[in-house]
């Protein structure tokens, strides 16, 4: 007889899933399904508003990165009307997306990844959340609070608003960031790198407790997605670099982002799956991320972090594939995150007032915006009237860029566990939280 799971809904991400596994009489899987966002028509309603109001308004895409979502859609109407912004203007956009980088990766990492890790992913589903790994390991959950409290209050210091900021104009920054501020945090710095440190020695006695997991559970070799700038880590400028499941990297102007990414329309979802155009679809599914960030990279732009990403590929090599090390190369961009946070909090141009391009003037033109947000690349395509007003708006946001790579990564996993017995021979440790 047929067999079906649904998991209705798939909790503990940003929003709500849906999984659907379909298994055959002889024990075949048959077909995996997975859904995560309806249609939200956002691209719809900024038609006929100004080009300016855009950036205020698509925050509210997501209220764990509206960042990058406020970011993106102010360099594609700059690109749109040829406007160049100020070096402390470029600075203060390039600590406050740092800063949300590392609160955000916290937040997965010890709210969303660790109660799996930490009591054990067999454990009762009571048990494995947030509060009973705070209330058990009071310590590292006080810790992991101090360190996201950091990143959120920096980002409504600079953004005006922690969740949809409203910072970010046409032309650079509304105002620059107040010097008592800027001590305030400089005071504290310190101590999130110690913090930094100590998280990432949690990490990696969690990449030794479960090597076995991450060795041999959701190994696919995919194509990868990712933003570098000539080669280097970087989450707010760069261009495109596609990686092949070989690991050749190939890289493309964002602008060209249509001869780059396909969007194919599932039939059990509303959501698209993008996949590498020059590849075809579905053999051109790639995945985005941290783990494509990392691989993509040929080093990172801060020296702790480069060492972080040289431990990981002694580990793993130049490219790998494995599911899991999502979450290794998650805590290697964490580290970089408050690197560039403490460099940008000790730079002068971040409380200089020369921080805007004034007598901006709207034209008809089309803008590209691109930048890295924690689940992956964001795109945005603008197009203006001659008084500025939008006329069209496309995005390609992160969650669509992972919805084909995570079907394809679930459907292996479901083989390897209803066909293969994968978890019958794997070797678990005991857990941290007993």
């Amino acid at each position: 007889m047929v067999k079906e799971i649904k998991v209705e809904p798939v909790t503990r991400l940003e929003g709500h899933g849906d999984l659907h596994v379909v298994i055959d009489d002889d024990g075949k899987v048959k077909d995996v399904q997975f859904n995560i966002t309806s249609t939200r028509f956002f691209e719809k309603f900024v038609e006929g508003r100004y080009c300016e109001h855009v950036p205020r308004i698509t925050p509210r895409i997501c209220g764990i990165c509206p960042i990058p979502h406020h970011l993106t859609p102010t360099k594609a109407v700059e690109d749109a009307w040829d406007v160049e912004i100020p070096d402390p203007a470029y600075k203060l956009r390039q600590l406050i997306i740092n800063a949300k980088q590392y609160s955000s990766h916290l937040l997965h990492f010890y709210a969303l990844a660790a109660p799996d890790f930490l009591v054990g992913p067999f454990a009762d589903p009571g048990l494995r959340n947030v509060v009973h790994v705070i209330n058990k390991m009071p310590d590292v959950g006080k810790m992991a609070l101090k360190m996201m409290d950091f990143g959120q209050k920096l980002c409504a210091e600079i953004g005006g608003k922690s969740v949809h900021p409203i910072s970010a104009i046409v032309g650079g920054m509304k105002k620059p960031m107040d010097e008592d501020a800027r001590d305030k945090f400089l005071k504290k710095i310190d101590e999130q790198i110690e913090f930094t440190k100590k998280t990432v020695d949690i990490a990696l006695k969690v990449v030794d407790d479960y090597w076995d997991v991450i060795a041999n559970v959701g190994n696919v070799p995919t194509y990868y997605l990712a933003m570098t700038k000539d080669g280097v880590h970087d989450i707010y400028d760069g261009d495109i670099r596609v990686v092949t499941p070989e690991g050749e990297k190939i890289d493309h102007d964002y602008h060209d982002y249509l001869d780059v990414v396909g969007e194919h329309i599932p039939k059990h979802s509303y959501a698209t799956h993008t996949y590498y155009k020059p590849a075809g679809y579905p053999e051109g599914i790639y995945r985005t991320n941290t783990l494509a960030m990392i691989n993509a990279a040929d080093k990172m732009a801060t020296p702790l972090a480069q060492e972080a990403l040289e431990q990981f590929r002694d580990k793993l090599g130049e490219c790998p594939h494995h599911t899991f090390a999502y979450h290794w190369a998650r805590i290697i961009e964490t580290v970089e995150a408050i690197e560039n946070v403490k460099r940008l909090l000790e730079d002068p141009d971040i409380v200089n007032p020369d921080c805007k391009t004034l007598d901006i003037v709207p034209k008809k033109g089309v803008g590209v915006g691109m930048t890295e947000a924690p689940r992956g690349i964001l795109l945005y395509n603008i197009w203006s009237d001659e008084e500025g007003m939008c006329e069209k708006l496309n995005l390609m946001v992160a969650t669509n860029h992972n919805i084909a790579g995570i079907e394809k990564s679930l459907m292996h996993v479901a083989k390897q566990v209803f066909e293969d017995k994968a978890l019958d021979g794997l070797n678990l440790p005991d857990p941290w939280i007993k």
